[in-house]
């Protein structure tokens, strides 16, 4: 009995090895199924080292991983490259510049008009621009006219010689007592200059404006037959007589047109870009070009209306002038409308202007007649609306007839 017991665990004893060997069939076939089933050693020496092989297999696996380790910090790298997101900032300085632009924006209507012409502006381009804000301007200055009162030629030259360095509205002050006195150029040439300087006094440099007129008047008297001639080359000649006074003459006492080129009109003709030249000559060619020239003269009243009235040398009434839209220089005065409201000057401020005996039109249009040397009006206080100073010691009253119908004023006017 205790033999057959020994011959029943032997048979257990050699079936661990099967079981053994059943387990480590994935063993077996990863060793290429070549140990034979006897070999239980063997087999225990393959657990042994599938055991071994085991952690080299998790060994194998880490390695693995270590390069996505490696790749790891290249995905911490992601992030610096990220950092140029960081960098956004930077990108987004320019937004916070972005409201330095808009302000500039802003800014920009109120220097600049919204018909701004461009840069390279065509001569086309600009003749039609220069064209359509004349157009506005006339109906603006439906009424406009030479500020100067006279009657004849004569008249006409003395006193826009006269007007130089001083207002029209003093000369127009002025001439009444020194026409009522030197009615001819014959006259005026056989005149005492010390009784001529005193009554030329108000318009400010008298001495040189009294040799002007004296002289003028001498060389119409003994080279014009005491006439004053209707040509461009023979008004020049004449003493204190310029291309400017010239047109003067030519375009209200002749109906010969002529752009007269004062310092109104140099300025408001460089503030809308129609030039940038400096000389009056030079202007004189440069606009003649963009109009017909049967338009000349009327021109010279607009732009020289619009320069006294709105658009001054140091204050224009930005805020109030009719053409601002087309005008590049819009902004460079008053453009509240209000404030520029107060700038108006003469019939556009509602007060006198410049003429004691102005066109009909004018009247018609609401213009105030000026007052006379020394004479004042009762709650005006605007320019023109009191006369400047006192009149000369000794010096009439001014006339205050109109111009007879016919006469040279009335048809310029």
């Amino acid at each position: 009995m205790a033999a057959a017991s020994k011959k029943v665990v032997a048979p257990k004893k050699a079936a661990a090895p099967k079981r053994a060997a059943k387990k480590s069939a994935p063993a077996e076939a990863v060793a290429g199924k070549a140990a034979s089933a006897s070999s239980a050693p063997a087999k225990s020496t393959a657990k042994k080292t599938s055991a071994s092989s085991a952690p080299a297999k998790a060994t194998a696996r880490k390695p693995r991983p270590t390069p996505a380790k490696k790749s790891a910090p290249v995905k911490k790298a992601a992030p610096a490259a990220v950092t140029p997101a960081k960098a956004t900032p930077a990108k987004a300085a320019p937004v916070k510049a972005a409201p330095a632009k808009a302000t500039s924006a802003k800014t920009t209507p109120t220097k600049v008009a919204p018909a701004k012409p461009p840069r390279n502006e065509s001569h086309t381009a600009l003749v039609r621009r220069a064209r359509r804000i004349n157009r506005e301007l006339g109906e603006v200055y439906p009424y406009a006219h030479p500020e100067l009162d006279f009657e004849n030629p004569f008249q006409l030259v003395v006193a826009t010689v006269l007007s130089a360095q001083t207002t029209d509205l003093r000369v127009n002050q002025t001439t009444p007592a020194l026409f009522g006195k030197y009615p001819t150029p014959e006259d005026l040439a056989a005149a005492n200059p010390e009784e001529v300087e005193e009554i030329l006094r108000p318009t400010g440099f008298f001495r040189a404006k009294t040799k002007s007129v004296m002289g003028l008047s001498k060389a119409l008297r003994d080279d014009f037959g005491g006439e004053v001639p209707g040509r461009l080359e023979d008004l020049v000649k004449l003493p204190g007589v310029g291309r400017k006074t010239a047109f003067v003459v030519l375009g209200n006492a002749f109906g010969r047109p002529g752009i007269t080129v004062d310092t109104h009109f140099q300025r408001l003709v460089r503030r809308w870009q129609w030039t940038d030249a400096t000389e009056p000559d030079k202007i004189e060619a440069i606009i003649g070009g963009l109009f017909p020239k049967s338009e000349w003269t009327m021109l010279s009243h607009h732009v020289i209306f619009h320069g006294r009235r709105i658009c001054h040398a140091r204050k224009p009434a930005c805020g109030a002038c009719p053409i601002a839209p087309l005008c590049p220089a819009y902004g460079e005065g008053e453009t509240d409308p209000e404030k520029a409201q107060k700038l108006l000057k003469y019939e556009k401020g509602g007060f006198p202007g410049q003429r004691l005996n102005p066109p009909q039109s004018y009247l018609d249009a609401g213009g105030i007649p000026a007052p006379p040397l020394g004479a004042t009006i009762p709650g005006a206080s605007a320019p023109g609306a009191s006369a400047p100073g006192a009149s000369a010691p000794g010096a009439p009253a001014p006339a205050s007839a109109a111009p007879a119908p016919g006469s040279p004023a009335r048809e310029a006017g």
